[in-house]
């Protein structure tokens, strides 16, 4: 939750760095002012495309940088290396 809290944090600073209105940020995101005030606030119970479309509509290299935030993921890779089999039986598909 408190990563939430500070990635809205941080949208929020940056729209205010950028001089952007809450109105025209919301228009650009899709959203209504609302959504975009509970979103700046940090609350799970916004969108993560609406995150996402927030990140992209300040600075587009941002978003790249979220999409790959789990391309080298040890842990998946870890967990997936125990479950492989010991032993393959029957005949080779070659």
């Amino acid at each position: 939750m408190r990563a939430l809290k500070r990635l809205g944090g941080d949208l929020k600073d940056a729209r205010r760095r950028r001089r952007i209105k809450t109105a025209l940020m919301a228009e650009r995101v899709g959203v209504t002012r609302a959504t975009l005030d509970r979103m700046e606030k940090g609350s799970p119970s916004v969108g993560m495309g609406i995150y996402a479309t927030a990140i992209y509509s300040l600075d587009p290299d941002k978003l790249e940088a979220l999409a790959t935030i789990f391309g080298n993921d040890t842990l998946g890779q870890a967990i997936s290396d125990r479950e492989l089999p010991k032993r393959i039986r029957g005949r080779s598909a070659l």
